[in-house]
């Protein structure tokens, strides 16, 4: 029985890049399943599956006349409302009726180029691959520096090591996916940081990524922000400890002071400027910590609420009716 692959792809407001997106990869795919055809090697099946995360433009419409147009391996999930780009990928997971599932964006940033290449090296035995970006031509070198800055320190604090320059474009085998279909549900989601931690069998595929073809980035400072700090709450529980060594410090600096002050008091008591800085200081720690043990709370608090990650509000694929097999959404 042939193999079957799932192209993953999030879609919110890509009105404007979607028809080159579709054109090109599924292009690709039919190549690589006619060269495998004419070579007598067993041709791969495939899946387009998009997944419509809200979008307030006309991305929805243009992706159901993709559907209409190819039946056979176009499917369209459509979300009740914004969700994000975790959540989107997330359905993803959960509905590709693939053996390999690929995930990528849908501004042609990561290469559908190299799907052949994924497919073989899944052939070769790889049940997970990283593909690791060597160069973003559309992002500034802020950008690429704090993005670096992100995986040292995330490396450094977590005992999940991730693959520097790793993105949301990345392929897993069916085994991988059934694990994280059953065990990884949490609310607060990074699911590229999922993959690094599953194990498995592991390789990379180096890409360089391309100027997107439409359309800006839609992650914002404020967006990348809030997910660094999540993913470091939820990889690490060493900010937790920074109290301790918080603590520590502190008390050092108090004894040192203590010494001072008992060594430099003569006449009319001295050393205000010194008390002020120190209790700034000390404030300043106590509301960083605080602020930190919010975040953890924040975190267990949305896991307790026990939402659903995403709602479906129409799938445009009779194949992909919801199945008793399925986690709980």
């Amino acid at each position: 029985m042939s193999k079957c692959i799932s192209v993953i792809v999030s879609v919110f407001n890509e009105e404007k890049a979607l028809k080159q997106f579709y054109a090109t990869t599924k292009k690709i795919l039919d190549d690589l399943v006619e060269s495998r055809s004419k070579g007598g090697a067993e041709a791969p099946g495939y899946q387009l599956l998009f997944v419509n995360d809200g979008s307030a433009d006309k991305s929805r419409e243009i992706l159901e006349e993709f559907q209409r147009q190819d039946p056979e391996h176009v499917s369209v999930i459509s979300f009740s409302r914004n969700f994000g780009h975790e959540a989107a990928m997330t359905a993803g997971l959960d509905y590709a009726r693939g053996d390999y599932l690929v995930f990528m964006d849908a501004d042609l940033q990561h290469p559908p180029a190299l799907i052949p290449e994924i497919l073989d090296r899944f052939e070769e035995g790889y049940d997970v691959i990283n593909m690791i970006r060597t160069r973003n031509k559309t992002a500034g070198a802020a950008k690429n520096f704090t993005s670096d800055m992100f995986y040292r320190l995330i490396n450094r604090i977590s005992e999940v090591k991730m693959e520097p320059a790793a993105s949301d474009f990345f392929a897993i085998d069916k085994a991988a996916a059934d694990v994280l279909r059953r065990n990884y549900r949490e609310k607060v989601r990074f699911l590229r940081g999922f993959v690094q931690n599953i194990g498995f069998q592991k390789t990379t595929i180096s890409y360089e990524a391309a100027a997107r073809v439409a359309g800006q980035s839609h992650y914002s400072f404020r967006k990348l922000w809030k997910l660094a700090m999540d993913t470091i709450i939820c990889f690490s529980n060493i900010p937790l400890k920074l109290g301790i060594y918080a603590g520590l410090v502190s008390g050092l600096l108090g004894v040192l002071l203590i010494i001072y002050t008992l060594f430099t008091r003569s006449g009319a008591p001295s050393g205000y400027a010194t008390i002020v800085i120190v209790l700034c200081f000390m404030f300043a720690v106590l509301f960083m910590l605080l602020g930190i043990m919010g975040g953890y709370i924040a975190i267990m608090f949305r896991e307790m609420q026990d939402r659903p990650i995403y709602i479906i509000e129409e799938i445009s694929d009779g194949s992909l009716a919801v199945k008793a097999d399925r986690p709980e959404l």
